[in-house]
């Protein structure tokens, strides 16, 4: 037998044993002042007492993954990343079911809620949720970190923490760490779309939904029951296909006439796909957005357009963003080899692992019309692209075609008219935000 935490054991704690004779087991099993949870392969047992505080305040944080997780990163947040339907801090909200705080970069926390708090758990924001997890957060003692594969999941600390450079320094004042848990986490952008699908079909069980295809006229072809509807939906004259996986469709979506969907699928409030769409499975259409063409296992992640016939495959779109029509991204290199693409800390491209990866677009870019991305292009924060032949496989931030730069009261001005479109104003956060990016470019 052996312990995973040194610390002296007292009523607040919990400790993680594991054991390998069946007289330990046994043992543990008739303690009075202990719960005992069987769990994994290898029978590990997680032994804690009935005394351990209840979680009085939860606060999702930028762990070190955020930086690889840029351009995505730049303008929010890693807890307000689209993953399946949900955002992350939605998923974790469902949960835990209570109201998580955030706190990001210092240039981006205006946009957050956050509060100083004692008796605080930190949760890193690129964890995604899952029952187990949920159970070994909510028995973290005081002053106790739980750790996965060299990634800390979770804090639970004394100290009031204001920053991220606190928390770090609260970090390393606590010596003791549980291992191990098995969990996602969305290390880099590329992880999004590839966990996409499996994350559409836990959202819709997080939610609770019921398949209702009943709700969808008679002019519609369906396969499969796994279709969910909220109100206010429209789609007339087109095909879904749930057998793979489900289909939803969010309040006040629309499917126009001649779509061809397959499932995993979730299209979110207020967004619409053109007439004659075709959307292959893993797919996430975020809140209104509007789609055309030819989609595949991408995330786009809300208010955006894709609003006319062109390709868009395994790729991650940020919001405010409006692809071009004839837009094509390749997402398989001729060699069928793995993708390399651009990581802003290694300032240099990186093995992906994946042999299928699209584009990766920041918040507030553009593409002109025909434009042809290759294989792992990332294109950075309001972007402008444009020109002849392929762009290059990184386009920096604020970049106006290959070697202007886009200046920053123009992406003012271009924001606002976009996002006055759909009823929402600029920010002078958003200002302050946009005004970093670019003086840090």
């Amino acid at each position: 037998m052996y312990l995973t935490r040194t610390t002296p054991v007292n009523k607040n704690y919990w400790i993680q044993l594991v054991v390998s004779t069946n007289s330990t087991k046994n043992t543990l099993k008739n303690n009075l002042v202990s719960k005992i949870f069987y769990k994994s392969r290898n029978i590990t047992l997680r032994l804690f007492y009935f005394y351990t505080m209840p979680i009085q305040h939860i606060v999702l944080f930028d762990g070190n993954e955020r930086n690889n997780l840029l351009p995505l990163t730049a303008t929010r947040a890693v807890a307000d990343i689209r993953i399946g339907i949900l955002t992350i801090k939605e998923k974790w909200e469902i949960q835990l079911n209570v109201k998580v705080d955030i706190l990001t970069q210092e240039y981006l926390q205006a946009k957050y809620t956050f509060e100083k708090k004692e008796n605080t758990v930190f949760i890193n924001a690129s964890v995604l949720p899952n029952q187990e997890l949920v159970i070994a957060i909510e028995q973290l003692s005081n002053n106790s970190i739980l750790e996965s594969d060299k990634t800390i999941v979770a804090v639970k600390t004394n100290e009031a923490v204001s920053s991220l450079q606190e928390l770090k320094l609260a970090v390393q004042k606590i010596d003791s760490v549980i291992l191990p848990f098995n969990n996602s986490i969305i290390n880099y952008p590329w992880d999004i779309f590839s966990f996409n699908g499996q994350e559409i079909k836990n959202d819709i069980q997080r939610l609770g939904l019921k398949p209702n295809p009943e709700k969808l006229s008679s002019t519609n072809t369906l396969l499969g029951n796994e279709i969910y509807v909220e109100e206010g939906v429209i789609c007339e004259c087109s095909v879904l296909n749930a057998k793979n996986g489900p289909v939803y469709l969010g309040k006040d979506s629309e499917v126009m006439e001649g779509c061809t969907v397959r499932g995993p699928f979730a299209l979110g409030e207020h967004a619409a796909l053109k007439m004659q769409t075709k959307v292959y499975g893993d797919t996430t259409i975020g809140p209104h957005s509007k789609v055309g063409g030819e989609v595949s296992n991408s995330v786009i992640f809300g208010y955006s357009n894709k609003g006319h016939d062109g390709f868009l495959g395994n790729s991650v779109i940020g919001e405010w963003c409006n692809l071009g029509a004839d837009t094509n991204n390749s997402n398989l290199k001729n060699n069928y080899g793995k993708v390399k693409a651009y990581n802003y800390p290694a300032k240099d491209y990186i093995n992906t692992g994946l042999q299928f990866c699209g584009l990766i677009m920041g918040d507030h870019a553009k593409s002109s019309i025909n434009t042809m991305f290759n294989t792992g292009t990332v294109v950075g924060v309001c972007a402008n692209v444009f020109g002849s032949g392929f762009p290059s496989k990184f386009v920096p931030d604020f970049a106006w075609g290959n070697d202007a730069v886009f200046e920053l009261e123009k992406a003012y001005e271009v924001a606002q008219r976009v996002m006055e479109r759909r009823g929402i104003s600029l920010s002078e956060a958003d200002r302050s935000i946009l005004k970093y990016i670019f003086e840090n470019k």
